[in-house]
């Protein structure tokens, strides 16, 4: 599909700010504020106070001309009452001179003022408290709104409630107002702590062949709602966010909403597809009420199911429905192909075969090989590839291998032959990925493409395929792909997918990525999407279960059947799905709506049975390392569509890491990374923060990349608050860009955060790492383990870590990694101390040169181990594990 839809691009931006004439020599102070400016801040309930922070920068000397008047800064605010606005002003301070401040400047000098206030007590309305700041470099220069200075809005204080406590009943009529009779509601309990889960039911009429029955329902005007996120049907195939305040109003059909209330609580709605051929979503009307929008394609009524759970985070509230839903769909027969499934799983799939599947560097052809695919552009890719070392273990054979008949476009182009096409594969298949192999053994996994009904234009009905199983001709709704085709019928769908799959397997395939499946959703009859659809799905799983092990990709297939029916349920392996729209090298201002759009999405991916699938890119793109940053911290797979000869190899290089045995390996955190605030929009000057986490409780590494996806430059605090996982005790946290290493912070600590500026199109990745704290010779010492620096996510090359003080007294670190590099080691009195004579180091018992070990150039409290220098130099030779052990010794 090489034409944009209007869907497609993406959403404008808020254009970059620049200062009236009136403040243009203010342009040189920057203002930095916690709570932020232009976000919602919530405040836990029963806080006493809000502190409020400020930063002052300036890097122009003529602001502060007289050096006995110092700048001074003031909080605007309603806390008094919404028409009630007052002013606090904050008192200069320097209780923050440590906060570690990155990607500043080092061009030019930077003058620097700190400020801070408390504002007490709760609001006296139970309203949302608005606030903005105000600064003056000096009596004579006046005062400066910070608005007029940024473009940046008024920032939230959500103050949770007492409210809720108060009241016996928690009826769903406190959270939406005015609820349709014919909605039947059902108190449930929940899987998550202190949280409301109501089931929602009603009637949906039945299709009257070939129309599918509609009905619409009022669940209502949300009550107390300040801001709201909902992740909606970009178009067929594609979710994407969106963000509002106040009013509620969706331009798509939305999936899931959640509403800020003013009282800190989160509404969480779900909407139920894929049972009993019902697609039930989200519309409004012009009043700003919740419509739910069911979809029958059943002849008899069917039943659209909704699920509203009240938290007071998003996150649990979240978390509630997505648990429901597992259960309903399990309860109303949607897992049609169960038992077959789980004899496949018994038989055929294996969780450690998995590994190198998700793990493995792959390159896919789309993009760097083009449409005119061949053997020959492969095998030129793949040894450019070699020559410059990059060993990927899974490769891609994307669209237009296949033997397809004649069209104008390729959706009118069908499918004629499982063998792949003579032009441009003249030895076949086969003989392509033989050759593959031998020249290329570090290539484990050859997939190949295909549209889940066999091509963008269907099957050819004079081909092959069509002579070996009864098709038919079906209708696709108006729009991009318009018009009839033909199909494999539903009574040999199943079929087709087992003859096709073993074809591929003899052939050397052992994966596929199953693309165009929106095709089933974009049936125009009700008939057809009734017989085809699950027939459809559960096909190709039960094909790519048998002969793959659930080596798959599935693409284009976020419309609400497939979420609930395939991707849903937990009896089978994670799946591998497209988390958004394509990457699209061409189209600038695509870029950081991509990164946003996967960020938010994962929100709800999280919770499915998948892997989220980011999309391919290309190393050399002016947006490469935007990109390569997100798919480190997505938790996904990482694919690249390089040009032969077009690549970036340092940024490949901290993406991946070689494994003992010469595999080139991704660092992928076990945990999706997702949107740390969904209510914050696209158009909002916020940084886009990305959280993820590596490792056990308590002594894992938090990991949260940020990414400044506006039109100008953003300077925000993050506060230890914000890393996810992060628990009681101390932590240090690094920066990938800046190298810079914080000091020593606690969750209750007054200076917990650190101050992050970026540019546009600027990103980072911050690590917090626990601190573990020892004592040796009778003085205390605090260490962290970072994994391998000099990677976007190196802790997540740390597969097993144990210290502990030995009977002698000296500190034992034992760390065992899944590939090498150069390992990291805070230590927190490093400056004090001697590499040759307060550390040994040993990789599988046998010391390392001291050559190998060294003080860090970023920070002084770093011991750097180069473990790939000392296992080259070595002669070791990979063990089964395929890791490398490394003990680091202190006294």
């Amino acid at each position: 599909m090489t034409e944009h839809l209007p869907e497609q691009e993406p959403p404008d931006q808020r254009p970059a700010f620049y200062p009236d004439e009136a403040s243009s020599n203010e342009m040189n102070a920057k203002v930095t504020c916690i709570p932020p400016l232009g976000q919602a801040t919530q405040i836990a309930r029963g806080g006493k106070s809000v502190r409020f922070t400020v930063l002052l920068e300036t890097s122009n000397p003529s602001l502060l001309e007289d050096p006995d008047e110092k700048p001074a800064v003031c909080l605007w605010h309603n806390h008094n009452g919404h028409y009630d606005w007052s002013e606090l002003e904050l008192e200069p301070t320097k209780d923050y001179g440590d906060v570690t401040l990155i990607n500043r400047p080092k061009n030019r000098s930077l003058t620097r003022y700190w400020f801070t206030a408390e504002l007490p007590g709760q609001p006296k309305h139970a309203q949302v408290v608005s606030f903005t700041v105000k600064f003056r470099m000096s009596s004579e220069k006046g005062w400066k709104w910070v608005k007029d200075s940024t473009g940046m809005d008024d920032g939230a204080l959500q103050y949770h409630g007492m409210d809720h406590k108060a009241h016996k009943s928690h009826e769903l009529k406190r959270f939406f107002a005015d609820i349709s009779p014919d909605i039947e509601v059902q108190s449930e309990k929940p899987d998550t702590d202190d949280t409301y889960l109501y089931s929602l039911t009603c009637p949906v009429t039945a299709a009257k062949d070939p129309d599918s029955g509609y009905q619409h329902h009022r669940l209502g005007k949300p009550i107390h709602s300040s801001r709201w996120f909902a992740l909606v049907r970009l178009w067929t195939p594609w979710l994407a966010p969106r963000q509002g305040k106040g009013r509620f109003e969706l331009d798509k059909d939305g999936v899931s909403l959640s509403f800020l209330r003013e009282d800190g609580l989160h509404v969480a709605c779900l909407a139920i597809s894929g049972v009993e051929d019902v697609v039930t979503t989200f519309v409004h009307d012009s009043e700003g009420n919740v419509i739910i929008k069911g979809r029958n394609d059943r002849t008899e009524s069917g039943t659209s199911r909704v699920l509203v759970a009240v938290a007071d985070t998003f996150e649990v509230a979240n978390a509630a429905v997505w648990y429901q839903a597992r259960k309903v769909v399990g309860a109303y027969g949607a897992l049609t192909a169960d038992a077959e499934t789980k004899e496949l799983m018994d038989d055929k799939v294996k969780p450690e075969w998995m590994e190198e599947w998700y793990d493995g560097l792959t390159y896919c052809t789309w993009n760097g090989l083009g449409q005119n695919l061949t053997a020959d552009k492969i095998h030129t890719a793949l040894d450019d590839l070699s020559k410059e070392n990059i060993n990927i273990t899974n490769l891609i054979i994307d669209d237009n291998w296949q033997s397809l008949g004649t069209g104008e476009t390729q959706f009118l182009r069908g499918w004629t032959d499982f063998e792949a096409n003579k032009e441009g594969f003249p030895d076949g298949l086969k003989a392509t990925t033989t050759e593959i192999r031998k020249r290329h053994p570090n290539v484990n996994h050859i997939a190949v493409w295909h549209a889940i009904l066999g091509y963008w234009g269907g099957v050819s009905p004079d081909g092959s395929i069509a002579s070996k199983y009864k098709t038919i001709r079906v209708e696709k709704q108006a729009g991009v792909a318009a018009g009839s085709f033909t199909v494999v019928a539903a009574s040999d769908a199943k079929q087709m997918y087992d003859d096709f799959y073993r074809f591929l397997s003899a052939s050397g395939v052992d994966s596929v990525k199953t693309d165009a499946q929106f095709f089933l959703d974009l049936l125009e009859h009700a008939p057809d999407r009734r017989n085809l659809t699950t027939t459809y799905q559960d096909a190709w799983t039960l094909a790519h279960l048998r002969h793959f092990s659930s080596r798959a990709i599935s693409c284009m297939s976020q419309n609400p059947q497939m979420l609930f029916h395939s991707q849903l349920p937990r009896n089978k392996p994670q799946l591998l799905v497209r988390n958004s729209d394509d990457f699209f090298p061409e189209v600038a201002a695509s870029h950081p709506w991509h990164i946003f759009c996967n960020a938010h999405n994962s929100l709800l991916t999280q919770h499915l049975n998948v892997l989220p699938d980011w999309d391919m890119f290309q190393t050399s793109h002016p947006w490469a390392a935007f990109h390569a940053a997100a798919r480190c911290v997505s938790g996904g797979p990482i694919y690249f569509t390089d040009e032969p000869g077009k690549h970036d190899i340092k940024l490949i290089r901290q993406m991946t890491a070689q494994t003992p045995r010469g595999k080139t390996v991704i660092l992928r955190p076990h945990r999706v990374g997702k949107a740390t605030d969904p209510y914050n929009g696209y158009e909002d000057l916020a940084l886009l923060k990305v959280g993820t986490y590596v490792g056990p409780a308590r002594t894992g590494t938090s990991i949260l990349g940020i990414f400044n996806v506006s039109r100008q430059s953003l300077s925000e605090f993050v506060h230890l608050l914000n890393f996810p996982g992060t628990e009681e005790g101390e932590y240090v946290v690094s920066s990938f860009v800046g190298g810079d290493v914080s000091p020593a912070m606690s969750k209750t600590g007054q200076s917990a955060m650190v101050g992050v500026e970026l540019e546009v199109q600027g990103w980072d990745i911050l690590s917090a790492y626990a601190l573990r704290s020892f004592t040796i010779k009778e003085k205390e010492v605090k260490v962290a383990m970072m994994g391998l620096v000099g990677k976007m996510t190196g802790s997540a090359a740390v597969t097993g870590l144990n210290m502990y003080v030995e009977s002698s007294g000296r500190l034992r670190i034992w760390t065992s990694l899944k590939a090498l590099g150069v390992m990291g080691l805070y230590v927190g009195d490093l400056e004090k101390r001697s590499i040759s004579k307060d550390f040994m180091v040993m990789i599988y018992g046998k010391p390392i040169p001291e050559a190998c070990v060294a003080v860090s150039e970023s920070c002084a409290k770093v011991l750097e181990v180069d473990v790939e220098r000392a296992w080259r130099e070595s002669g070791e030779k990979a063990g089964w594990s395929n890791e490398v052990t490394v003990e680091v010794f202190m006294s």
